[in-house]
């Protein structure tokens, strides 16, 4: 099988590359001739002491690797795949306090206790209001003439909205969370000026804030899902620190990955309109999942090997980094029938872009899906005519498939 031909210092996480375009056409070529390869980099460029990492394209190595924690870990060098350079191996190994960087058997522990926010019941518990919500929303962008911004006007607020919801914020707090969880991940882009400082501060500003949050209700019980995470911590519930760690994934996980595949699927509309027509007239409950496998809103994250093992016909050395590509992932054409086209049709959809199994399966997998549903009928009633004033721009990220604008006009 020939070696891929991929330009000499090809890097899948290329924070440049990544702000302009999803790889696909180079995942295509690793999958059909090198599907896990050795991706070299400048000693330390990712943050790591290292000089590269391996990268996982197939669709059955990344759910092999997400399914085996035991060979594979998030603990030892976090989930994520490339941190700035410049970044301080202390300050990775703080991030190994949240849920997304944890092993079994300590992963396990925390994860069943947050499982208790995302039962059905409290699922349920949060349609109404947010149905009303995405009919505001929507409704909100209608009234205002020109064309806007269908990131900042419509895409964002539902997901802070759900999140702040389920864990009771107050909605004079809720847009400090959101611009907490932007800085968060925004550090790669120049346009916004933000170093990874920043970002840690306000990583740092959110953590703070749940704590205090929950210090209140272990003071204060309520009814509400604080009060049933941290209340009684003796009992098997969430130490404060916990309790604001599980808070801050769930803005990066919960908020910024919801939101831009909201925006993703209203551009897959725009730009594949037969499809528009047909969810307007039909509204498939099949849409929401194909919109997550088009938008695939994280573009990788990693694992490391614990020992010696073998992945895809490759030596992997315990130590060594392995990238999970989930957008590669969602276009293999050994799961998926055609999968470069757009189909909200298309069932069944064994997409990952919810993870690929395993104990990081996306918690709040529906949650998401249910937001997605609530905006998107929103938006069909109240905007149907939708169309294009502008193409997308991107977000420069490592990790996070982004779009920070999208122009769209409703006249």
């Amino acid at each position: 099988m020939p070696c891929p031909a991929l330009p000499d210092g090809f890097d899948f996480t290329d924070p440049d590359l990544l702000h302009h375009r999803v790889p696909l056409p180079e995942y295509a070529e690793l999958r059909r001739a090198e599907p896990v390869r050795w991706i070299a980099q400048p000693h330390g460029l990712a943050g790591f002491d290292d000089d590269g990492y391996w990268a996982v394209t197939r669709h059955a190595d990344v759910k092999y690797v997400s399914t085996h924690p035991e060979l594979f870990s998030s603990y030892l060098n976090t989930a994520i795949i490339r941190f700035n350079e410049h970044i301080e191996r202390d300050a990775i190994d703080a991030q190994r306090l949240i849920l997304l960087n944890m092993d079994p058997p300590e992963h396990t522990r925390v994860r069943q206790i947050v499982q208790r926010v995302f039962t059905p019941r409290a699922i349920r518990a949060l349609e109404d209001a947010l149905r009303t919500r995405a009919h505001s929303i929507a409704q909100d962008a209608l009234a205002q003439p020109g064309p806007f911004d269908f990131v900042t006007r419509i895409a964002c607020e539902l997901p802070l909205q759900a999140i702040a919801e389920l864990i009771g914020i107050p909605q004079d707090d809720r847009a400090k969370i959101f611009d907490w969880s932007n800085k968060m991940i925004a550090y790669d882009d120049p346009e916004y000026a933000i170093t990874e400082e920043v970002g840690q501060e306000s990583a740092t500003e959110l953590i703070a804030y749940a704590m205090n949050m929950a210090a209140d209700r272990k003071q204060c019980p309520a009814e509400d899902i604080v009060t049933t995470l941290v209340a009684a911590e003796d009992e098997g519930n969430l130490a404060s620190d916990e309790f604001g760690f599980f808070v801050l994934m769930l803005a990066v996980a919960g908020n910024e990955t919801t939101r831009n595949a909201i925006t993703h699927g209203m551009h897959a509309f725009l730009t594949h309109p037969d499809q528009w027509e047909l969810y307007k007239r039909e509204r498939p409950a099949t849409a929401a999942e194909e919109i997550v496998r088009w938008a695939t809103p994280v573009n990788s994250f990693q694992r490391t090997a614990t020992q010696d093992t073998e992945l895809g016909g490759q030596l992997i050395r315990k130590g060594d980094r392995v990238g999970l590509f989930y957008a590669a992932a969602n276009h293999d054409p050994e799961v998926f029938e055609n999968p470069d086209a757009f189909d909200i049709t298309r069932d069944p959809n064994p997409h990952l872009g919810f993870g690929g199994g395993g104990p990081h399966f996306c918690l709040g997998k529906s949650l998401a899906v249910l937001e997605i549903d609530l905006i998107f009928h929103a938006v069909a009633d109240a905007l149907p005519n939708l169309r294009p004033a502008g193409d997308p721009r991107r977000l420069r990220s490592a990790w996070i498939n982004g779009i920070k604008e999208l122009q769209v006009s409703a006249d």
